[in-house]
């Protein structure tokens, strides 16, 4: 009965924009030219069709916090900093989605200290974050069926250990929903 006065708030982002695609698949000199044949009037959302653009990110209030104070997974799954985002997109009475998750590699690990990028460490063992990671990702899979993982930290200066450490939990896990891309932006920059 308290409903009614519960209001749902998120912290986050949410952008609604329209979207007129102008294409054409022939240049205005050959529009204009005498040789192009007729063509049959056709509706102007053809033409131009309008896009419904959403973008809804959406932050966990689980494990929130400043982004040098607060890393990795905790025990029971989630994971520091952890942000869902949603695309929708709507033309042609369809709607599309796509959802993409980030947050902070679901390992223990922490970085003392406040200068510039300080040192990682892993602070527990493989076999004590073994339990914690599976709870993240059964988590993931029970709302998302499958997920990529997209690993992008730093494949080999000081991130190498919690890169490491990543790999060998998804390894272990073994879950056939989850992929496992590692991608050095490091090495691309």
């Amino acid at each position: 009965e308290v409903d009614f006065w519960i209001i749902p708030v998120i912290q986050g982002f949410v952008q609604i924009e329209e979207l007129v695609v102008n294409y054409s698949e022939s240049s205005d000199d050959d529009k204009s030219s005498p040789e192009t044949p007729p063509q049959e009037s056709t509706c102007v959302d053809d033409i131009h069709p309008t896009f419904l653009v959403a973008l809804i990110s959406r932050r966990s209030r689980h494990r929130a916090g400043m982004r040098y104070k607060r890393r990795g997974v905790d025990k029971n799954g989630n994971v520091a900093n952890y942000v869902e985002t949603e695309q929708l997109i709507h033309v042609h009475n369809h709607t599309l989605s796509f959802i993409q998750t980030r947050g902070s590699v679901p390992v223990f690990w922490s970085q003392v200290g406040y200068r510039y990028n300080p040192r990682p460490r892993l602070d527990k063992s493989e076999n004590e974050t073994m339990s914690c990671f599976r709870a993240h990702f059964e988590e993931q899979l029970k709302n998302y069926k499958k997920q990529v993982i997209i690993n992008l930290v730093d494949q080999t200066g000081r991130e190498k250990i919690i890169g490491d450490a990543y790999l060998k939990q998804v390894l272990l896990y073994n879950n056939a929903n989850l992929t496992y891309v590692s991608f050095d932006f490091h090495e691309h920059w």
